[in-house]
Protein backbone atom coordinates (compact mmCIF):
# COMPACT_ATOMS: atom_id res chain seq x y z
CA UNK A 1 0.00 0.00 0.00
CA UNK A 2 1.33 3.41 -0.98
CA UNK A 3 1.25 6.19 1.59
CA UNK A 4 -0.60 9.36 0.54
CA UNK A 5 1.86 12.23 -0.04
CA UNK A 6 1.87 14.83 2.71
CA UNK A 7 0.46 18.28 1.92
CA UNK A 8 2.65 21.40 1.92
CA UNK A 9 1.75 25.07 2.34
CA UNK A 10 4.08 27.31 0.32
CA UNK A 11 4.07 31.11 0.28
CA UNK A 12 6.54 33.75 -0.80
CA UNK A 13 6.88 37.50 -0.78
CA UNK A 14 9.42 40.02 -2.01
CA UNK A 15 10.41 42.43 0.76
CA UNK A 16 12.44 45.52 -0.15
CA UNK A 17 14.88 45.01 2.73
CA UNK A 18 18.22 43.25 3.10
CA UNK A 19 18.34 39.60 4.09
CA UNK A 20 20.26 40.73 7.18
CA UNK A 21 17.34 42.95 8.28
CA UNK A 22 14.74 40.27 7.54
CA UNK A 23 16.83 37.66 9.39
CA UNK A 24 16.88 39.92 12.44
CA UNK A 25 13.08 40.34 12.34
CA UNK A 26 12.68 36.57 11.88
CA UNK A 27 15.07 35.43 14.63
CA UNK A 28 15.24 38.16 17.28
CA UNK A 29 12.89 37.09 20.11
CA UNK A 30 11.82 40.66 20.90
CA UNK A 31 10.92 41.32 17.27
CA UNK A 32 9.18 37.95 16.86
CA UNK A 33 6.90 38.77 19.78
CA UNK A 34 5.89 42.01 18.04
CA UNK A 35 4.86 40.67 14.63
CA UNK A 36 4.52 36.86 14.91
CA UNK A 37 3.10 35.24 18.04
CA UNK A 38 4.24 35.07 21.64
CA UNK A 39 7.26 32.76 21.73
CA UNK A 40 10.38 31.89 23.71
CA UNK A 41 12.40 31.24 20.54
CA UNK A 42 16.21 31.24 20.65
CA UNK A 43 18.44 31.00 17.57
CA UNK A 44 20.15 27.71 18.46
CA UNK A 45 19.88 24.30 16.80
CA UNK A 46 18.14 21.92 19.19
CA UNK A 47 16.42 24.69 21.16
CA UNK A 48 12.89 23.72 22.19
CA UNK A 49 10.44 26.61 22.19
CA UNK A 50 6.72 27.27 22.23
CA UNK A 51 4.47 29.51 20.18
CA UNK A 52 1.20 30.77 21.65
CA UNK A 53 -1.25 30.36 18.77
CA UNK A 54 -4.14 31.91 20.69
CA UNK A 55 -7.39 29.98 20.31
CA UNK A 56 -5.49 27.01 18.82
CA UNK A 57 -3.37 26.55 21.94
CA UNK A 58 0.37 26.20 22.31
CA UNK A 59 2.60 24.83 19.57
CA UNK A 60 5.79 23.01 20.58
CA UNK A 61 8.77 23.56 18.30
CA UNK A 62 12.43 22.57 18.02
CA UNK A 63 15.01 24.40 15.91
CA UNK A 64 16.33 21.90 13.35
CA UNK A 65 18.61 23.91 11.06
CA UNK A 66 20.12 27.38 10.80
CA UNK A 67 22.08 28.95 7.97
CA UNK A 68 22.46 32.59 9.04
CA UNK A 69 20.61 35.04 6.80
CA UNK A 70 19.58 32.16 4.49
CA UNK A 71 17.56 29.39 6.17
CA UNK A 72 15.68 28.61 9.37
CA UNK A 73 13.90 25.27 9.90
CA UNK A 74 11.94 24.12 12.94
CA UNK A 75 9.31 21.57 13.91
CA UNK A 76 5.70 22.64 14.48
CA UNK A 77 3.94 20.19 16.82
CA UNK A 78 0.39 20.81 17.96
CA UNK A 79 -1.30 17.39 18.08
CA UNK A 80 -2.27 15.90 15.79
CA UNK A 81 0.07 18.14 13.75
CA UNK A 82 3.72 17.09 13.58
CA UNK A 83 5.00 19.30 10.78
CA UNK A 84 8.06 21.34 9.77
CA UNK A 85 8.33 25.04 8.92
CA UNK A 86 11.18 26.22 6.68
CA UNK A 87 12.06 29.85 5.98
CA UNK A 88 14.39 30.70 3.07
CA UNK A 89 15.80 34.16 2.37
CA UNK A 90 17.02 34.80 -1.18
CA UNK A 91 18.63 38.15 -2.09
CA UNK A 92 16.85 39.59 -5.11
CA UNK A 93 17.63 42.98 -6.62
CA UNK A 94 17.17 45.67 -3.96
CA UNK A 95 15.53 43.33 -1.47
CA UNK A 96 14.91 39.75 -0.48
CA UNK A 97 12.54 37.03 -1.60
CA UNK A 98 11.19 35.25 1.49
CA UNK A 99 9.92 31.71 0.99
CA UNK A 100 8.08 29.86 3.73
CA UNK A 101 7.10 26.21 3.58
CA UNK A 102 4.97 24.42 6.15
CA UNK A 103 5.22 20.72 5.33
CA UNK A 104 3.91 17.41 6.59
CA UNK A 105 0.11 17.69 6.74
CA UNK A 106 -1.58 14.28 6.49
CA UNK A 107 -4.42 14.64 3.94
CA UNK A 108 -6.03 11.45 5.29
CA UNK A 109 -6.50 13.00 8.75
CA UNK A 110 -9.57 15.29 8.76
CA UNK A 111 -8.19 17.45 11.59
CA UNK A 112 -4.87 17.95 9.78
CA UNK A 113 -6.68 18.66 6.52
CA UNK A 114 -8.78 21.28 8.29
CA UNK A 115 -5.60 22.82 9.76
CA UNK A 116 -3.98 22.81 6.31
CA UNK A 117 -6.97 24.56 4.76
CA UNK A 118 -7.19 27.08 7.59
CA UNK A 119 -3.48 27.91 7.63
CA UNK A 120 -2.93 28.05 3.87
CA UNK A 121 -3.99 31.66 3.44
CA UNK A 122 -2.64 32.81 6.78
CA UNK A 123 1.04 32.23 6.01
CA UNK A 124 0.89 34.69 3.08
CA UNK A 125 -1.59 37.22 4.41
CA UNK A 126 -0.72 37.45 8.09
CA UNK A 127 2.70 35.90 8.63
CA UNK A 128 4.61 37.15 5.59
CA UNK A 129 2.68 40.42 5.78
CA UNK A 130 3.66 40.85 9.43
CA UNK A 131 7.30 39.99 8.71
CA UNK A 132 7.35 42.54 5.89
CA UNK A 133 5.91 45.29 8.10
CA UNK A 134 8.38 44.49 10.90
CA UNK A 135 11.39 44.38 8.56
CA UNK A 136 10.46 47.74 7.05
CA UNK A 137 9.77 49.49 10.37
Amino acid sequence: MTETPRKIIEADEFIPASSKRIWEALTNPEELNQWFMATDFQLEVGHDFTIDTGQWGTTDCTVLEIIPEELLRYTWRNPPLDTVVTWKLIPEGDGTRVLVEHAGFDPDDPVQLQAFNGMSGGWKKFILGGLSEQALS
